[in-house]
């Protein structure tokens, strides 16, 4: 019998997700962001669930982009990160990936790249995020540049990327939205240009950040990028469950210690279940003492350290506990990101480092 920890994909939670996210910007087109593996979940089984429903997707870079093509994804790819070196241009052109421009090297990239077809190119603005994108001053200078090559297509995207909208009290969003419409404002957008802003954020809080083009990512998989609740977002559908199983439980006696470096000692008689799972499997090392686990449905408290391959869960309180019975870390009744604020991270941390080591199981 197989190690019983798993990842369960539900398939039909994630395309009801994107659902969502067209249903909310319904004049727009959404692009699924598959970068880090489809944010742990498996970026081909994620492109495949999504292939009827997906106009393209979106990459960080272009070895995630041959990954999905040579799989037989269909789809315009884009990179969101651009290309590295000048060679990638040629690999875009041959194989319809868009290219995001943030540089002027990837700018003189695209426009000295010898290419039979032109390649789309989304030009980056960096807007207040302070990471990738040209000045909003100097836009108008490398769009002209870029339009007017052979080598880009005859429509371009201009995109820009939130840094606070995950933050719905934030006044940041708004300004990098007046930032982005005045940058754009004197283009000549004759031949049908787009846009694009809205990242999860944008899409589930910001309606004045729709455009042509969306970009759902973490609420894709059905979690929410807000700390607080939010209509939205709430109606998301988590879309993998951790979960693993007992394979020892043992009793011990008040002032007894459990695990490396002996971090929990049992204040009364007490019932510990070993869960074959650890940070190796991507569960974080950094989770205290009393990280909710579902034991059979019912929360119990993480005591002692996480070590590679298990963790150690007080089950006292229950009535019945078996070798055997099932472990949820997270799902649909635990959500990551409760897990992950025990742990002083994000959900966003504890799924993408999630590791090939864990089957990934797909359901519906």
């Amino acid at each position: 019998m197989a190690r019983p920890t798993v990842a369960i994909i539900d398939r039909q939670a994630l395309r009801d997700n994107f659902m969502l996210a067209q249903s909310l910007a319904p004049d727009s087109q959404s692009m699924p962001m598959v970068k880090a593996n489809a944010y742990g979940h498996g970026a081909l089984e994620v492109c495949g669930a999504l292939a009827d429903m997906a106009p393209a997707f979106g990459v960080a870079c272009i070895e995630e982009a041959i990954a999905l093509r040579e799989a037989g994804v269909k789809q315009p790819i884009l990179l969101l990160e651009g290309t590295f070196s000048k060679d990638e241009v040629a690999i875009a052109a041959q194989n319809d990936f868009w290219l995001m421009v943030e540089n002027t090297v990837q700018k003189e990239a695209v426009l000295t790249a010898s290419i039979d077809r032109p390649v789309i190119v989304w030009l980056g603005v960096d807007t207040g995020m302070h990471r990738l994108g040209f000045q909003p001053g100097e836009i108008n200078t490398h769009f002209n540049e870029l339009k007017t090559s052979n080598n880009v297509a005859e429509t371009m995207v201009i995109a820009s990327h939130f840094a606070c909208a995950d933050d719905l009290q934030s006044k940041a969003t708004d300004e990098q939205l007046e930032c982005f419409d005045q940058s754009v404002s004197s283009l000549d957008l004759s031949s049908g240009h787009a846009f694009s802003l809205a990242n999860s954020a944008g899409i589930l809080a910001w309606p004045k950040s729709y455009r042509d083009w969306q970009r759902p990512g973490y609420m894709l998989y059905g979690n929410s990028p807000f700390s607080v609740n939010q209509e939205n977002a709430d109606q998301l559908k988590p879309v993998m469950t951790f979960e693993s199983a007992i394979i020892s439980v043992r009793h011990i006696a008040a002032g007894e210690s459990v695990g490396y470096t002996a971090n929990w000692t049992a204040q009364r008689a007490s019932s510990i279940a070993t869960i074959t799972v650890g940070y190796g499997d991507g569960y974080p090392r950094q989770a205290p003492n009393g990280t909710p686990v579902l034991i059979n449905g019912v929360r119990c408290p993480l005591v002692g350290r996480v070590s590679m391959d298990m963790i150690t869960v007080d089950v006292t309180d229950l009535d019945s506990v078996n070798i055997g019975d099932k472990a949820t870390l997270w799902g649909p009744q635990l959500t990551v990101n409760e897990v992950a604020a025990f742990c002083d991270t994000i959900g966003y941390e504890l799924l993408t480092r999630m590791p090939a080591r864990v089957p990934r199981i797909y359901i519906n």
